[in-house]
């Protein structure tokens, strides 16, 4: 009966190797090949670029069929099936031989089949997730892969390749053996490979969305696209991603240049804002011409990233597009007010220029918070916080107020004269500190030991205030060098000329060389433009005087930066200058000391 059997489940026996797709018996050559012992590295190499050359090759014709390959791709399931009776009846019939055989081929089976499988939940997956999202799941699948294939290659079958039997069936079953750790070798190629073209796969799969894919194919295996894509890809260009990129640029064009206005035709003909849409529109038009180049931009980079959108890109774009929001309707508002103040009738209004200006500059500061906020909430702050935190602040501004009439005129003066802003270091009503807020009734000061100090505003607007940030080039560096009384005269002299030499050249040392630019458009006092804008650059090194122990030399120069590290270091630098001088002209740094002279 056993022998019945036996010869029923003959067919199943002819599995084998022959039943592998043609993919994956190129693929086992190539591992095969790699693996050998007599290979050199020139042939090693050119396997390695045949092997990379087929899997892309096979990832754009999965791609291509997607739907033909999800239906139709070999399966291995119906084999191992097969394979386990055949291993019953050999179980039976005590042929270990055969159950080696078989065993060796079903877990060959059984790894091709879970690379099928991985393939097409990838697929799957290419349609359902962005891009990070698929990384994300795609990782997860290769390590659930890697954790089922060790499950599967928990036994070592290497040993088995070192006997030396001579009989057809043992070649056979050492030739199962060779597959089946090929086999495992190229899944760990599959996920190398699928992990390298991630970004490709997703860019093709968005193609086919569209139902592009086809043109792009056929463009990118023309002869000329591959020649001009070889050295395109340095900079990770092709001529798909150029034509596609000239094509969202030329369509943005015509938008700016037709379509703006045509928009622009419409709205002069509202009557109700017939007088302000002129001014309007020329106010807005480079706004919206950067809101267009910025659309522009977005595109282009969403292809130059193969259709892939990162976070931080998005938090940018969502950025720029707040503020070039804002600031179109700060143009809009403004340029309406500027139309009211034209038309005010002094003989006529008792309104003063100044109080416009100061409801302009309050509507400007609201618009202000609110792109701010705007801006916060593109970068993904969470905003509730914030605007609980504004809601009581104000609230509580508000109560204190009423009862502090003169403070409320004294935030009118201090927003008027501008003599600090938020962000300044002051030293005012014998207090210092960083002004972190002015508010309706008090400016809060934060101390530099972490202290916070509120000054009535009234107290500010009649306060002598020292305001350190109003600079803008120039940090005084002063010192003065003491050297003993026991130098040459000559050395003295050497060593001021080359400090005050070497401060002169020194790149972060301000002269009378020293250019900058200032905005002399809103100037309108007769006043000096350097004091106004806070610019020092006095530069003077002398022979001061000769004290109780030292003869002393005045430096007195001002570093280009006011932030007080960069300052620092540049003050560090001249020290450690002056000190190599003195070093060289033979000069010591004179300390206070008595001296006794005994006569004879």
């Amino acid at each position: 009966m056993n022998k019945i059997l036996f010869l029923l489940f003959i067919p199943f026996l002819l599995l084998s190797n022959d039943n592998f797709t043609p993919f994956v018996k190129e693929q086992l050559k190539i591992i095969k090949q790699m693996n050998s012992d007599d290979l050199n590295q020139t042939t090693m190499l050119d396997l390695v670029k045949k092997q990379e050359l087929m899997y892309k090759k096979n990832i754009d014709y999965i791609l291509s069929n997607k739907l033909e390959y999800l239906n139709e791709a070999k399966e291995y399931k119906s084999d191992i099936f097969a394979l386990k009776k055949v291993m019953t009846l050999n179980k039976r019939l005590g042929d270990k031989y055969a159950l080696l055989r078989d065993e060796v081929l079903i877990k060959t089976y059984t790894v091709l089949d879970m690379q099928t499988n991985m393939i097409k939940k990838l697929l799957k997956a290419l349609d359902r997730y962005d891009f990070n999202e698929y990384q994300e799941y795609a990782t997860n699948l290769f390590t659930k892969n890697q954790a089922d294939i060790s499950k599967v290659a928990n036994k070592d079958y290497m040993e088995k390749l070192n006997l030396n039997i001579d009989f057809k069936r043992y070649k056979d079953i050492k030739e199962n053996i060779e597959d089946f750790y090929a086999v495992l070798d190229m899944n760990h190629d599959v996920i190398k490979y699928f992990s390298f073209y991630d970004k490709q796969m997703y860019s093709l799969n968005e193609y086919a969305k569209y139902g592009l894919l086809g043109p792009v194919m056929k463009i990118n295996n023309s002869e000329f696209a591959k020649s001009i894509n070889e050295s395109l890809a340095i900079v990770q260009l092709s001529i798909v991603k150029i034509i596609f990129m000239l094509l969202i640029t030329g369509f943005i064009y015509l938008i700016r240049k037709y379509v703006f206005q045509l928009f622009k035709n419409l709205i002069i003909r509202i009557k109700y804002i017939q007088k302000y849409s002129s001014d309007i529109l020329k106010s807005i038009e480079k706004p919206v011409k950067l809101t267009l180049i910025l659309i522009n931009l977005e595109l282009i980079i969403y292809t130059y990233n193969d259709f892939v959108s990162y976070e931080i890109s998005n938090m940018l774009f969502s950025m720029g597009y707040s503020i070039l929001f804002t600031f179109t309707v700060y143009k809009i508002l403004n340029t309406i007010a500027k139309i009211k103040i034209t038309n005010i009738d002094s003989s006529r209004n008792n309104i003063k220029n100044e109080v416009i200006n100061i409801g302009v500059k309050i509507v400007n500061f609201i618009i202000l918070i609110l792109g701010l906020l705007f801006v916060l909430h593109s970068a993904g702050v969470n905003l509730t916080a914030v605007l609980s935190g504004l809601g009581i602040g104000g609230f509580a501004i508000a109560l204190a107020a009423k009862d502090s009439l003169a403070n409320f005129f004294g935030t009118l003066s201090i927003l008027l004269s501008d003599t600090f802003s938020q962000g300044d270091w002051i030293v005012a009503d014998g207090q210092e500190g960083t002004v972190v807020e002015i508010g309706l009734r008090v400016t809060t000061l934060r101390t530099f030991d972490n202290a916070l100090i509120s000054i009535p505003n009234a107290n500010l607007a009649n306060a002598d205030i020292k305001n350190w940030n109003k600079r803008r080039l120039g940090r005084r560096i002063k010192m003065s060098l003491g050297i003993k009384y026991d130098s040459k005269s000559q050395d003295i002299k050497n060593a001021v000329n080359e400090i005050r030499e070497m401060l002169l050249y020194h790149p972060k040392i301000a002269s009378q060389e020293t250019k900058i630019n200032v905005d002399k458009r809103n100037e309108t006092k007769i006043i000096s433009r350097e004091d106004s804008h806070g610019i020092k650059k006095t530069l003077l090194v002398y022979l001061d005087n000769f004290s109780d122990s030292s003869i002393n030399i005045l430096v007195y120069c001002f570093s280009k930066t006011v932030v007080w590290n960069e300052w620092l270091e540049v003050k560090e630098d001249v020290m450690f200058k002056m000190m190599e001088i003195f070093e060289k002209n033979n000069l010591e740094f004179a300390y206070p000391s008595i001296s006794i002279y005994k006569e004879n």
